[in-house]
């Protein structure tokens, strides 16, 4: 019998649709088939999301210090203070934020431990885990503090396509001095190793897109191209990573392109994330490299605005337990 991997998905915020989508993916059969789970949350707010949204809630087995072994669960670890009343919410608070913290941080331990395979998050909410207190932009910054990391990599997966970026979330204002020969050197090794390593890519071949319009037009239109991106990518090739560009980022994503690179890396957010969703915004995923744990997350956010209306579409999260499981597998 092959072994499932023991997957971790955090609840994100509690007041945001985290727990609907979270109930709905373990109630998909593909995504029951593929791994077992480990939920890093609240019984209290699962309880009042099913309830309230007529969803169906899994026997949770209660985690332990006790190894898993191999029974199917679903587990739920309850770690952090997290009132029930903040289910269904619709809005940012403190506490939920301060609990969306605790989730992910014990997740993260326990698969730097290596009790679980792989860490699946819902979407949290930077507002609230800023009124808890924590200055962290997102779960990537969040994450890889957590795991020592110093550059993360965040990469949007779905559509046929995965696109990594230099930067997340960054005013456009400050890109010209984010982009720095250094930055897009360590993010194309990154995504090198990491390709091989959790995709079974042997020699992965990455576009490299340019920040300006034409990849700056010769100078014409900025100068980053020629003092940092192109010096990188020439860099990369001497150390025998298949790379190539600048590449305009209005051409990038064609379809001959797109058939002749296994990935691209992206200068800045919408660069990337723009075709991603416009392909798979119900099934995009959001993966960190340059971790040493497996985590992906939906391409999503926490939609204060439906929380009670039933009608979450759980697609991005399902797709991030397929990824998340297919890469434990590989690498396992």
């Amino acid at each position: 019998m092959i072994r499932k991997p023991l997957i971790g998905i955090t609840l994100g915020d509690p007041g945001g649709i985290g727990p609907e989508v979270v109930l709905r993916a373990l109630a998909d059969r593909p995504a029951r088939a593929a791994a077992r789970f480990m939920v890093f949350g609240s019984a209290a707010v699962l309880h009042r999301v099913a309830g309230g949204l007529h969803l169906a809630a899994p026997g949770f087995r209660g985690a332990s210090d006790e190894p898993i072994g191999r029974d199917e669960g679903p587990f739920l670890m309850e770690c952090g203070d997290c009132p029930g009343r903040l289910a269904l919410l619709g809005r940012p608070t403190a506490a939920g934020g301060a609990a969306s913290v605790a989730w992910i941080e014990c997740a993260v331990q326990m698969a730097l431990d290596r009790r679980i395979d792989a860490v699946v998050t819902a979407p949290i909410s930077k507002e609230a885990i800023h009124k808890a207190g924590y200055d962290w932009p997102g779960h990537t910054e969040m994450i890889a503090e957590s795991a020592g990391v110093r550059k993360p990599v965040m990469m949007m997966a779905g559509g046929g396509l995965r696109v990594a970026l230099v930067t997340t979330h960054a005013a456009i204002r400050d890109l010209p001095e984010l982009i720095t020969r250094k930055n897009v050197l360590d993010t194309i090794r990154i995504v090198h190793r990491d390709l091989r390593r959790w995709f079974g890519l042997r020699r992965p071949r990455i576009g490299v897109c340019g920040l300006n319009p034409h990849a700056g037009e010769a100078g014409l239109f900025g100068g980053e191209e020629a003092k940092s991106v192109a010096p990188a990518i020439r860099q990369a090739r001497r150390e025998g990573i298949a790379c190539d560009g600048p590449i305009p980022a209005d051409a990038a994503f064609t379809p001959k392109l797109r058939a002749r690179h296994d990935a691209f890396v992206a200068m800045f957010h919408d660069q990337a994330c723009i075709p991603v969703k416009m392909l798979a915004f119900e099934s995009g995923v959001n993966v960190t490299l340059g971790l040493p744990i497996i985590r992906t997350s939906p391409d999503h956010g926490t939609a204060y605005d439906i929380v009670r209306q039933g009608k979450a579409d759980p697609g991005s999260m399902i797709a991030a337990i397929l990824l998340a499981a297919e890469m434990a597998g590989r690498h396992g």
